[in-house]
């Protein structure tokens, strides 16, 4: 597999968390969706056990470990934007019936720090958790600082054909922008100019949550 950070066995196990997160796998589940070598996947995935960051279920299948819990919430109680945030977003996907999520910068890349999904059959998921790139998409573009004329940046297609997406910047007390409220969704339903369909309810809320951090 490609490494991402340069650490190939750090990337390998990070690989398995995210399959297992997926759903939970036995051992040849394991392997498929990672790409590794049996005896790499059972290494890994036995070491993650040991630390707690893996466990086996009534089935024998790998699931995430209960390790995993007491870090997410320090990760939270550190991170406190995501909690601000999650009413106003919980809000704006009532508002919109859309799929909603918060972006923020890491590095060369944006993560998804909250993921909502939109109560249709059809929606576009992104998973909490993930990176994506900056250069492609409405999200990306805001936390470059492409200039918001409307308050507002859009996307039809960039990242995935047939995904529209609008996002507004999160900005602090200094004037940085720290995230991107987007909503996304099919362009049969956000149409080929989401910007004007949900552009006035996706600034609302990033501004709802810019004042908080004030």
């Amino acid at each position: 597999m490609e490494s991402v950070s340069g650490v190939g066995v750090l990337d390998k196990a990070v690989a398995v968390l995210h399959a297992v997160a997926a759903s939970p796998v036995v051992l040849a589940d394991l392997q498929a969706r990672t790409g590794l070598p049996r005896a790499t996947a059972h290494r890994l995935a036995a070491a993650l056990e040991q630390h707690g960051f893996l466990r086996r279920d009534e089935r024998g299948r790998y699931e995430l470990g209960l390790g995993l819990v007491s870090l997410g919430q320090i990760a939270a109680e550190r991170f406190p934007l995501v909690e601000v945030a999650r009413p106003v977003l919980e809000e704006l996907r009532s508002s919109t019936g859309e799929s909603v999520q918060l972006f923020v910068r890491e590095g060369a890349q944006r993560r998804c720090v909250v993921s909502l999904e939109s109560p249709h059959g059809l929606r576009w998921i992104v998973p909490q958790g993930s990176l994506l790139p900056l250069e492609v998409g409405s999200a990306g573009r805001v936390l470059t600082g492409e200039p918001a004329r409307h308050g507002w940046v859009q996307s039809v297609g960039e990242r995935e054909a047939g995904v529209a997406s609008v996002s507004a910047p999160v900005v602090a007390a200094d004037g940085s922008t720290i995230a991107a409220v987007s909503v996304s969704g099919p362009i049969e339903r956000l149409s080929r100019q989401p910007g004007k369909r949900f552009g006035v309810p996706v600034v609302a809320a990033a501004l709802a949550i810019s004042s908080t951090l004030r």
